[in-house]
């Protein structure tokens, strides 16, 4: 599905903020993606949708390799092709009064549609996000004007609490009965081990296809082994890790 470029921002040295135009209704969840097609390459790139309203889509992603440097370098005026509404997305309707959201560098702008979605569900979230150093922090101004609770950790501690989500939540007192979180796999496992209460875990794979068809995105879970690109979320309670 073709969809028009309205802006393409650069936010840090290394993290983009696109803006689309097109049909968004095959979204229907915060925290699925779109697998897109970049010319010349020929397995498409998953990006995150971070922010989804009528015909609008929002994007933030990060050069890593190729396809996202070229993705980098797009103008307003041009299009993609999208495959939209991939992945099974994070589940709002839980029993939670205080949830927190957990975001990981590129694992953040998942969780900036998935705080509306929790508000407009009447459940205010508290956010940490977790960063290297303040210059990779980006959506934090917007998280904010969402009128929540937004704390930032950065490891060299350039900004906010100095370590990781757990040093924030103890030095905030941060009291919660429910988590989400989208972060590399080592963070993922982190919040895994150390959180006691239930959550979702988002997780993030290289993929072929990008929905189910080339088991190439497998992860091991108590019930077996689940894709990464149908599965996207997981429940704390069939989650694994070795």
């Amino acid at each position: 599905m073709l969809f028009n470029i309205v802006e393409n921002q650069q936010l840090t040295s290394s993290v983009y903020k696109m803006t689309l135009s097109g049909d968004v209704s095959a979204i229907k969840r915060a925290g699925q993606f779109v697998n897109v097609q970049i010319e010349g390459l020929y397995l498409r790139r998953p990006v995150s949708v971070c922010d989804f309203s009528e015909n609008s889509l929002t994007l933030i992603y990060k050069v890593v390799g190729v396809g996202t440097k070229k993705m980098s370098l797009m103008q307003a005026g041009e299009s993609l092709d999208l495959l939209v509404g991939l992945g099974n997305g994070f589940e709002v309707n839980v029993e939670t009064e205080k949830p927190l959201l957990i975001g990981g560098g590129a694992g953040v702008p998942p969780l900036y549609a998935l705080a509306k979605s929790l508000l407009k569900a009447g459940k205010k979230p508290t956010v940490i996000l977790c960063f290297n150093t303040k210059n990779e922090i980006f959506l934090y101004t917007e998280f904010k004007n969402l009128g929540i609770d937004a704390f930032i950790a950065t490891i060299d501690g350039s900004a906010g609490v100095k370590g990781f989500f757990s040093d924030v939540i103890k030095t905030q007192n941060i009291d919660f009965d429910y988590y989400f979180t989208c972060a590399p796999l080592p963070m993922l496992k982190a919040v895994y081990q150390q959180l006691t209460p239930s959550g979702q875990l988002s997780f993030e794979e290289r993929m072929g296809c990008g929905f189910g068809g080339c088991m190439g995105c497998t992860h091991k879970t108590k019930n077996g082994y689940k894709k990464v690109c149908t599965d996207t979320v997981l429940k704390k309670e069939e989650v694994l890790f070795d």
